[in-house]
């Protein structure tokens, strides 16, 4: 079982569509290094209402055009004929085999387009993977007419994000907007190029939050889907583009379709701002996305598991299974209880979970709201990854551990520095020396923890986590702190 999985039935489509396909079409700013995003506005969850709209009036989108317009861009990728069975539009699931209607593959294309937003006045662009994947080169082109070779900063397969990179500087950009905030059945705007119908907009409503249509759980183990479903029109080429509020916020990148035809037929679906601004900032600062896991699989409540399991609420996320080597079991949920939030954040369903906790990296603590049958229960929970399964590049992050690089204080050093333990750093790695490490650097402890020999320094490394902090001097009296992440 998924360790997040939740099913969104064909069932809620049976009488709009007999088989639906799910296609992928295809603010402030980001500052240089990132924590996850916590929305500006928590102490309230009331929805600002706008009070410049007259009650029974017609909504006015000029602002909000005016505002995204500008700030989403036409990327178009090109690939070399032999490196790419893709379709020129990404409406095909890019992940997948796609077969026309006589079942033969397509044949490859030279080019495809789709959408990407500005995030940042410097040229940082949020798309989705699938619009980028495999191109040998990605060109964007701004709201003027102004063309960029882009550079590819990072993607994320789980979410179906990539952050891209131009050169520029006071570029129109969209502030990210709360997502959380947004309401079923409030007016947005979908913006991008559909059908290379260069900068369009499209109205609609919210018409669903949280939805999971298994888009990419055949691509990824650690599928990250609680979209955005609206009924503004999008089409081929709108991938990557922005989904904005009435007041011209970034509350989500468009991403799917449901139709049987590849084109518009009544559903879009949207990753929402508050995921994608957390995998933005991960890209941007480790070129991957640092996910906590909770170590629990959990399965949709609904009447049929509620009854079979006497539970007492139709709502949540029901535990299935629980790893014992992740912060779940250590903090004490069991099988059987029912998650109901995050952080005090209600979560209704699976995939309300899955978006929560995807806001939040290893080391991260998070507050656990569940019942036990009809009693609730708090949990403290320390986000882990997943080692073995999430396959890390370079254990050590900046620095591959080898004695040759270290080295013991000798005798009369200790007295020279004034400690009585220490390990001289002879060799810094490349993001040791960018974050004020240089060689010569006496290490006395890791994480707290005195180190009195190179085993011990080993063994603080393997115990570190996902981040770590040095405590050393270069010079007598001349203390200092160091932290990374890796």
């Amino acid at each position: 079982m998924m360790l997040f999985s939740s099913t969104l039935g064909a069932l809620i489509y049976k009488n709009y569509f007999e088989t639906p396909t799910y296609y992928y079409f295809p603010q402030e700013s980001l500052p240089t290094r990132f924590s996850h995003y916590i929305p500006e506005n928590t102490e309230t969850k009331e929805r600002i209402v706008d009070q410049e709209t007259p009650t029974g009036s017609l909504p006015d989108f000029v602002m909000a055009s005016s505002q995204a317009r500008p700030a989403v861009v036409h990327i178009r990728s090109r690939y070399e004929a032999h490196s790419s069975n893709r379709n020129a539009d990404f409406f095909s699931n890019p992940f997948r085999n796609y077969l026309d209607e006589d079942g033969r593959r397509e044949s490859p294309q030279g080019m495809a387009s789709g959408s990407g937003v500005l995030i940042s006045p410097n040229g940082y662009i949020a798309t989705n993977n699938h619009v980028i994947e495999d191109a040998d080169e990605v060109e964007v082109t701004l709201f003027d007419n102004r063309s960029f070779k882009a550079e590819v900063i990072g993607t994320d397969l789980a979410t179906d994000l990539a952050l891209l990179k131009v050169k520029g500087e006071d570029l129109p950009f969209l502030s990210f907007g709360d997502s959380d905030q947004v309401q079923v059945g409030q007016w947005v705007l979908a913006v991008g190029n559909p059908m290379d119908l260069t900068s369009t907009v499209t109205a609609g409503i919210v018409s669903a939050k949280g939805r999971n249509i298994n888009l990419l759980q055949n691509d990824s183990k650690y599928a990250i889907e609680s979209f955005i479903q609206t009924d503004a029109a999008v089409n081929k080429g709108n991938s990557g583009g922005a989904l904005v509020d009435k007041e011209g916020k970034l509350i989500g990148i468009n991403t799917a379709i449901a139709s049987r035809t590849g084109y518009y037929a009544g559903y879009s679906f949207a990753i929402p701002a508050t995921i994608a601004r957390k995998v933005m900032e991960d890209l941007l600062t480790f070129k991957e996305v640092k996910r906590g896991f909770l170590g629990v699989s959990i399965q949709q409540v609904n009447a049929t598991l509620a009854k079979q399991h006497g539970l007492s609420m139709l709502k949540g996320a029901y535990v299935t299974e629980v790893r014992q080597e992740l912060g779940a079991h250590d903090a004490g949920i069991r099988v059987g209880d029912v998650i109901v939030s995050v952080n005090e954040v209600e979560v209704s369903n699976s995939s309300e979970l899955q978006e929560q906790v995807s806001r939040y990296r290893p080391g991260d603590k998070v507050e656990i709201l569940a019942y036990r049958g009809n009693q609730k229960r708090l949990f403290s929970v320390l986000l882990k990854s997943i080692e073995g399964e999430w396959e890390r590049v370079n254990r050590l992050g900046f620095l591959e551990y080898k004695e040759s690089k270290f080295r013991l204080l000798g005798l009369s050093e200790y007295e020279e520095f004034d400690v009585e333990n220490g390990i001289m750093v002879m060799e810094a790695g490349d993001e040791m020396e960018a974050g004020g490490i240089q060689n010569g650097f006496v290490i006395t402890e890791v994480d707290g923890k005195k180190v009195y020999s190179l085993k011990d320094l080993k063994e603080a490394f393997d115990k570190s986590g996902d981040y770590v902090t040095f405590r050393g001097l270069y010079s007598k009296g001349a203390m200092a702190s160091f932290s990374f992440s890796w």
